[in-house]
């Protein structure tokens, strides 16, 4: 689960010199009128010579859209590979992918969203050389994507599978039983693509001979239903599958089609099951072919999520192999980090030295190399580049608010920092590593671009630096980010505060806690952040201190700090919060009897959580969108952390806030999207009635149709009016 928000890309700058700061921050500012809105380099895709980027452009004069391509070196354009207005019949596209011979580009217009990150549209494919527009199909389809050799098009549609060849402008159709609600193939079902974070479920192999997908058989999953009112007499009614924490999951099974098969014409089977045998495979969360065209790596997980096994599966022999397992006490983390070499041997990421690094494994499973190591973590992993045999990898080595990009070679050795300043450092790799565009910024200074050499991080050139958002942010109140640790239950715990630009220590302000706390997550980082922190910043030009703590069960400190919270969402989390209010308040510059709390999503659950638990410390809290239950939430992410209620009825119901809405004293601002098929108004409902029926009093807000972002039109804007003056009338 993640808090999703469509947001604008806007920020705010914290300056040193207070005397030309004389604007105030107003809602309007940051939720109507986009003013702190900054440049960025949109659609970046490296070419495959390594020595030149494409970027999706818009020429808002001419209404053209266009992909351009740069040279790296000299951060010139060299040449247009497509613009609508060379293209009869398209006039617009919103997004784009190149074959992997770059002669052709697949371009997306009319898209629409079905869930968080899956979408229907209509496709076309672009030929650089014979300037050919040809449309995929005539129907809204998902994840088209293009065989090795950019002839065919592989997509989703009405739960079925097709492959599209392009020079015959010919369609088959190789899966049959698709049915809403009932069996998907090849596309992810509601809970994979949100928990396991992918929608298309079907992958080419490396000669174009054969496409595995997984088929979902969701028949059994209970469904969800919710009331869409719109502007009509009467409402509509969307129905879906959504397993809640201990119900029937879809039942998965890998399938293998191979094309060669279907076009020459003879009786064999063109499309196979693959059995698991006695390998656990309750749930698939990835497939991937190998660089061997007849060898499919599959990661099969268990329902506790504890227990992952790498298998291969060979197409000429037909035999699954497992080559590598993993397990943890408490669950094993699904990554895309996965990456085979051209010796079949293969790297990993893992927290099993207690945190996360990378790993060398031979290609029958055995450990090569543990490549990296350290009281850090690994948070993101870049690639391997076969010519230096270097691996690329961003990390917390320079603090665990930070992040800095390294290269390290094979066995471990030979460490180049390429880009480690103070802040958030972020790596695009050019295709063959020669070249990265690091995006940087911190807490006071808005993301900027820069061309790097690979080799040793030197700076080649500027490329974006947003100086003129920078000026622009001169002319308004804002205050430092203060970041600090707070010693909690025996954990020094990142935190960050934000005084008023007119601070006076002889004085009480009161206190206004953000936090989202939710597993493996990070609030308190360095780095330019949301629009949040302009609303924080307003608040502050208002006399509230605001403050971030991020508490135990949060990420990038180590295994046991994260997975503390196993099988007690709520309880440790809850501990250190109010600690934490309690401690800020003793500072002589804080009003103890003035603390608020805000959160959204796993955030809102805590808001609730504390404001109840914590009645003593708190005054008030808003809770956005909140979990209140975790036995209305999904079957991936609740188990993952939680088990089944079944097995762990305690866990789910102890650190509830259902369970202790008997202790409510402060004022309870709840907020909610009748339209969440994420965290579901069940959650908000169901509180209402147990805060009604303990006769306490609070506010509630619906939104009608909005989903888990409560976004779109003027939405956003009320929102924060709302809340805005909920904190200015009680605290």
């Amino acid at each position: 689960m993640r808090m999703y928000t469509f947001m604008i890309a806007m920020f705010l700058l914290a300056t040193p010199t207070i005397t030309a700061q004389n604007k105030a921050i107003t809602i309007a500012d940051i939720w109507k009128n986009n003013t702190f809105a900054t440049e960025r380099l949109q659609a970046l895709h490296s070419m495959a010579n390594g020595k030149e980027y494409a970027v999706q452009n818009y020429d808002r004069d001419s209404g053209v859209k266009s992909v351009d391509i740069y040279d790296y070196e000299s951060g010139l354009k060299v040449r247009t590979a497509v613009s609508t207005a060379e293209i009869d019949g398209l006039d617009y596209f919103v997004g784009y992918e190149f074959s992997s011979d770059e002669q052709k580009v697949l371009l997306s217009t009319q898209l629409t969203s079905v869930f968080r990150r899956s979408t229907l549209g209509e496709f076309y494919v672009y030929d650089l050389l014979s300037r050919k527009l040809t449309k995929v199909s005539d129907d809204l389809i998902q994840e088209p994507t293009f065989s090795p050799d950019g002839t065919k098009i592989a997509y989703g549609k009405n739960n079925n599978l097709f492959v599209f060849d392009i020079d015959k402008n010919e369609t088959n159709q190789f899966t049959f039983d698709g049915q809403k609600n009932s069996i998907i193939n090849g596309i992810t079902d509601w809970v994979y693509e949100e928990e396991f974070g992918f929608v298309r479920a079907f992958d080419w192999s490396a000669d174009g001979e054969r496409i595995a997908y997984i088929r979902f058989d969701e028949t059994n999953v209970p469904e969800f239903s919710m009331d869409v009112y719109g502007d009509k007499l009467y409402q509509t009614q969307t129905v879906f599958k959504y397993p809640k924490a201990g119900e029937e999951n879809a039942k998965v099974s890998l399938h293998i089609y191979s094309l060669g098969e279907a076009l020459s014409g003879t009786n064999v089977v063109q499309t196979k099951e693959i059995s698991f045998g006695n390998i656990g495979a309750y749930y698939l969360p990835r497939i991937q072919w190998t660089k061997d065209p007849n060898v499919l790596s599959v990661q099969a997980l268990n329902r506790n999520q504890n227990d992952l096994t790498l298998v291969f599966y060979n197409a000429s022999t037909n035999k699954v192999s497992q080559a590598f397992r993993e397990r943890d006490a408490a669950y094993v983390d699904v990554t895309d980090n996965l990456t085979f070499l051209e010796d079949h041997s293969f790297i990993w990421t893992s927290e099993k030295d207690g945190w996360n690094h990378i790993y060398h494994y031979n290609k029958d499973g055995s450990l090569k190399k543990q490549v990296t190591s350290g009281r850090w973590e690994v948070t993101e992993y870049y690639g391997y580049d076969p010519a230096s045999e270097r691996i690329f990898y961003q990390s917390t080595e320079n603090g665990s608010i930070n992040r800095g990009v390294y290269a390290i070679d094979l066995k471990g050795k030979n460490k180049t920092p390429l880009a480690t300043e103070a802040g958030s450092n972020n790596a695009d790799f050019s295709a063959d590593f020669t070249y990265f565009i690091n995006s940087f910024s911190d807490a006071a200074t808005p993301w900027r671009y820069t061309l790097h050499d690979a080799k040793d991080g030197r700076l080649i050139k500027s490329l974006k630096d947003n100086e003129a958002v920078k000026t622009l942010y001169n002319s308004y109140k804002v205050s430092p980010k203060e970041f600090f640790t707070l010693t909690i239950n025996g954990e020094d715990l990142n935190a960050y505060m934000i005084k008023p630009v007119d601070f006076d220590p002889t004085k009480k302000y009161p206190l206004f806690m953000y936090q989202y706390s939710g597993p493996g997550s990070q609030s308190v980082k360095n780095s330019w952040n949301s629009a949040n922190d302009m609303w924080f910043q307003m608040l502050a030009q208002e006399g509230y201190i605001v403050a971030c703590v991020d508490p135990r069960g949060t990420g990038l400190k180590g295994r046991d700090f994260k997975k503390i919270t196993q099988k007690e969402l709520g309880k440790y989390e809850v501990i250190d919060q109010i600690a934490a209010a309690e401690k800020l308040g003793q500072r002589d510059y804080i009003d103890a009897d003035r603390i608020g709390i805000w959160g959204w999503s796993y955030g809102g659950f805590m808001a609730s959580n504390c404001l109840f638990q914590g009645a003593d410390t708190f005054t008030m809290a808003i809770a956005v969108a909140p979990v209140t239950s975790w036995r209305f939430y999904d079957t991936v992410y609740t188990e993952r952390y939680m088990l089944t209620p079944q097995v762990n009825p305690e866990g789910y119901d102890n650190n509830s806030p259902l369970s202790h809405v008997e202790k409510l004293k402060g004022d309870l601002l709840l907020v909610h999207g009748s339209a969440d098929d994420n965290v579901h108004v069940q959650n908000s409902t169901r509180l209402v009635e147990a805060l009604v029926q303990a006769n306490k009093q609070f506010r509630y807000f619906n939104y009608p149709d909005k989903n888990h972002g409560i976004y779109g039109g003027n939405t956003r804007y009320h929102l924060y009016t709302m809340m805005t003056n909920f904190i200015k009338e009680k605290l």
